[in-house]
């Protein structure tokens, strides 16, 4: 048997390279697809889009907080990896009875990078891992590199409308604006309703959880008179998986 100590400091013991995964997490799910894992992943959630093949194809065990737990024991997965924000409390401790859940609880690049070499570990795609690894962290150097110099501009990043949730400090959002360069306006930890009197240089409304549209912007101007409305990619923004790769390049086009 083999110990692995997950992002939670629990323990999970595993016999062999597992053979049956299911994933809970869109993110990590695109992940375990890039690390060369088609054969072993027999089960994803209804939100898992990426890659679009799995999608289609892959046993779907319900959502990322409604797990269908039947579907599950039916699977006979030797692993499950879930993620402490996106999935509930009560799913796991019911999913920890059917097999070893390794979990990921993920703040900024920092902890996405340990979470990706760990899942690279415990899944035999240790040398996959590392060398997706190196990429991230090239692709951050460099936009690291293009934003040292520009002015610090403000954001209140949108998350959901109605009511109007933001991205506050201490999440992985928070640190992504951080990376480009943005002040976050939102003082309050997590995912608070936005404050009120704020004059932010950017309003980002993102594409997911809640799906902005163009016909927001027109909505979120009354209220933001002096801001520049941005409509933005809330899976570069939000998914710390294989998509990091690409968001630095991403990042540096709408900075421009």
């Amino acid at each position: 048997m083999k110990t692995y100590v997950d992002q939670m400091n629990q323990i999970i013991r595993l016999g062999d390279k597992p053979n049956r995964i299911i994933s809970l997490v869109p993110s990590q799910t695109e992940l375990l697809h890039d690390l060369g894992l088609e054969e072993e992943v027999v089960g994803i959630t209804k939100f898992c889009i990426h890659p679009n093949k799995w999608f289609r194809t892959k046993n779907s065990v319900g959502g990322t907080k409604n797990v269908n737990f039947d579907k599950v024991k039916s699977l006979n997965p030797d692993l499950i990896i879930g993620n402490k924000e996106e999935n509930s409390k009560e799913d796991i401790e019911e999913l920890k009875k059917i097999a070893p859940v390794w979990m990921s609880d993920i703040f900024n690049l920092k902890d996405a990078l340990i979470s990706i070499a760990e899942i690279g570990k415990i899944t035999g795609k240790e040398s996959e891992s590392l060398n997706l690894s190196a990429i991230i962290q090239k692709e951050f150097k460099i936009l690291k590199e293009a934003v040292s110099n520009s002015p610090k501009t403000t954001v209140l990043y949108f998350i959901w409308n109605e009511p109007r949730f933001v991205a506050g400090k201490n999440t992985f959002i928070d640190d992504m604006l951080t990376r480009c360069g943005l002040i976050n306006l939102s003082s309050t930890e997590r995912y608070p309703e936005v404050e009120k009197g704020l004059s932010p240089d950017y309003i980002f409304l993102s594409s997911e959880p809640y799906p902005f549209k163009e016909k927001h912007v027109a909505e979120f101007q009354k209220t933001y008179t002096t801001s520049k409305i941005i409509i933005v990619d809330g899976e570069m923004f939000s998914w710390y998986g294989s998509r990091l790769k690409f968001a630095p390049k991403y990042f540096m086009e709408l900075l421009k």
